[in-house]
């Protein structure tokens, strides 16, 4: 599992993240037992083996229906959908409820522990949050919208080690690693990228990313951490390449050539939270979403409650071009001996509409991207 801990290492202009392996070895059960079965001489040996085999697996199984069982009669409770109309036909108070939804996430972390699940930590986000992949879009959460009780009173009775800062509002589960790769010409990518690496040029000669780093830099990173990781770099653990564009050498040469980029993955993902309550509705929806084969570095896909993503740098230069020419138009237009009012109102009014336009289809194409929970 990514410790995303994780010790992003530079080695000669590559970027290579260290994973922590798995705990699990995944093997297909089936074939697990047929090759210990063979390694047993005696076939009445070997039979009684299976048996055990059989018995273990009916226990495993057994628990697991029963933890379900009461895990999904707890959940119909709190369904964002049904929820709230089976509360009201139970008659219960609020205190009974409280209690309820207590047992409810003590049923649901017990089986995601037992499922080899670890809920995301803040060294996880951060890498999701310093880099892109498919994902060139600026997410963040609206907290404003999420409840900030629900998960700290569970949490205030079950404490746990390493939990991240947003912990109270939401809580990511991760299990299993991948490796997506992706070919293509990412032509709008790539010349995004050069105007963010522009961008940041400017910022540079004009001393302004020094202010604004201040202003972004949130946590403080613990040097006594950074030892500690630096330390464990040479045990035993999983280095994976990321290719991004971002760390790529890119040029006006190689933008209409097809390149290869590579991100390791969490193979599924799970998302528990409450959107906050209304001053007229008390909120007991619990919401339970589910994703698989997210990249790490786009993460940002399962965040909760999304803001509307704001405009790329490739954006605003389309944005602005659109602007420009329209300008120029209006401009000569002006200064012809007749200028028709009528035709500068239809030029502006069709550059204004083009942009919003633009943006309307950007957000409505955002939200196709991340809505794919289940």
């Amino acid at each position: 599992m990514p410790t995303t801990e994780e010790k992003a290492i530079s080695k000669k202009n590559k970027d290579v993240i260290r994973l922590e392996r798995e705990a699990v070895i995944p093997i297909l059960k089936p074939r697990l037992i047929v090759h210990l079965a063979n390694l047993i001489e005696q076939s009445a040996d070997r039979a009684e083996f299976l048996k055990l085999c059989k018995r273990v697996e009916y226990t495993i199984r057994a628990w697991y229906m029963l933890q379900f069982e009461d895990l999904m009669q707890l959940y119909s409770l709190f369904d964002p959908v049904h929820g709230n109309q089976k509360l009201q036909q139970q008659n219960l108070s609020s205190d009974e409820v409280d209690i309820l939804e207590q047992n409810f996430l003590t049923y649901l972390f017990q089986i995601m522990e037992k499922s080899n699940f670890k809920i995301a930590t803040d060294e996880e986000i951060d890498v999701a949050q310093s880099g892109q992949y498919l994902l060139n879009l600026p997410i963040t959460v609206d907290e404003s919208k999420l409840d900030n009780k629900l998960l700290k009173r569970f949490f205030e009775s079950h404490p746990h080690e390493n939990l991240p800062d947003f912990a109270d509002k939401y809580i990511i589960f991760r299990r299993g690693i991948g490796l997506d790769k992706t070919t293509d010409y990412f032509f709008m990518e790539k010349v995004d990228a050069l105007i963010g690496r522009f961008w940041a040029w400017i910022l540079r000669k004009t001393r302004l990313e020094k202010v604004l780093s201040r202003r972004s830099s949130s946590r403080k990173k613990d040097p006594k951490k950074d030892d500690e990781i630096a330390s464990e770099v040479e045990d035993s653990g999983l280095y994976v390449e990321r290719v991004r564009l971002e760390n790529l050498e890119l040029s006006f040469r190689n933008l209409l050539t097809k390149t290869t980029i590579q991100e390791p993955t969490f193979d599924r993902i799970i998302v528990v939270y409450r959107r906050a309550s209304s001053k007229t509705k008390a909120e007991r929806g619990i919401y339970v979403k589910h994703f698989k084969t997210i990249p790490m570095a786009d993460m940002e896909l399962v965040l909760p409650e999304k803001k509307n993503p704001s405009l790329t740098p490739m954006d605003w230069v389309k944005f602005l071009i659109s602007a420009i020419v329209g300008l120029v138009a209006v401009v000569e237009s002006v200064e012809m001996p007749k200028a028709d009012l009528w035709v500068m109102v239809a030029i502006l009014s069709t550059v204004l509409g083009k942009g919003g336009h633009y943006f309307i289809f950007h957000i409505d194409e955002t939200r196709e991207s991340y809505s794919g929970g289940s």
